[in-house]
């Protein structure tokens, strides 16, 4: 076969199981909404309608712009980064254990390394189909004035394109490191710290009365993603420098996705 022939039909192939995945989530696509709003549906009520009702807790952080306002980019962040490890770590982590389901996509007619970048490539639209769901909710929920304003769109689209894609990295690479017997513990040594450490909350230049854990939660990748939304949603709030979130995007969606690669392969294979 020839080099443009071989092209074609790996693309075939792909979209072939991108096409299967889609019907699956079209027929999951009530418990796709729960489980993606949920999260941030209860912390935008609680924070940022709930307590100011209640004259508990500042509504505003600085030059009039309200809480609600600040954990706007960060809580589709979470939506984004949920969506890839919910659908490709925990069903990849159920395939390759005892079920070894991942059998019928690895006799697909193309190298497995693409199998596993479908994988990826999937989480990664669903990290954008999680982002889209959590935004009207985080936007309209709050009780005091949520002001976001697209500074460019050409960003917005670069930082929701590269975040979707470190979501599903981050999911490939944890589906096929952690075991399925140690599903609780993941959530509870990954995905609540990288929760609570991803600068969802707060901007990332408020953390430096605490330097060393400024600089150690750099190592987070949602850190990037809020970072990337706030600049481009909500550029009046601070925020890391452009070309700051973007590598290190660039970056975590390369190094994520080598390991999840190979991790893959060594699964299927052995």
């Amino acid at each position: 076969m020839t080099e443009p022939g071989r092209l074609r039909a790996y693309s075939a192939a792909v979209w072939g199981m991108m096409l299967r995945d889609l019907q699956v989530l079209r027929r999951n696509l009530l418990p796709f909404v729960t489980r993606t709003v949920m999260n941030p549906l209860l912390f935008v009520f609680i924070f940022a309608y709930v307590m100011p009702k209640t004259g508990q807790g500042g509504q505003t952080v600085s030059a009039g712009i309200a809480y609600a306002t600040v954990i706007v980019p960060g809580l589709v962040a979470v939506g984004m980064v949920f969506q890839g490890i919910s659908a490709v770590a925990l069903p990849l982590s159920m395939e390759l254990g005892a079920t070894r389901e991942i059998e019928d996509r690895v006799l697909a007619p193309l190298p497995v390394e693409l199998v596993a970048i479908e994988k990826l490539l999937f989480g990664g639209l669903q990290g954008i189909l999680g982002g889209v769901v959590v935004f009207p909710l985080v936007y309209l929920v709050p009780a005091a004035e949520v002001t976001v304003r697209v500074a460019s769109w050409p960003l917005l689209v670069a930082v929701i394109l590269l975040a979707s894609l470190t979501s599903g990295a981050l999911g490939l690479a944890l589906g096929t490191i952690v075991r399925p017997q140690q599903i609780g513990l993941m959530f509870a040594v990954v995905v609540v710290p990288i929760t609570f450490l991803g600068c969802v909350y707060y901007p990332w230049a408020m953390m430096h009365p605490v330097r060393w854990l400024q600089i150690l939660v750099l190592a987070n990748p949602l850190v990037y993603m809020s970072e990337g939304l706030r600049a481009a949603l909500t550029p009046d709030l601070p925020h890391m420098p452009v070309w700051a979130f973007l590598g290190a995007l660039s970056t975590a969606t390369l190094l994520l996705g080598a390991v999840g690669v190979r991790a893959f392969v060594r699964r299927t294979i052995s």
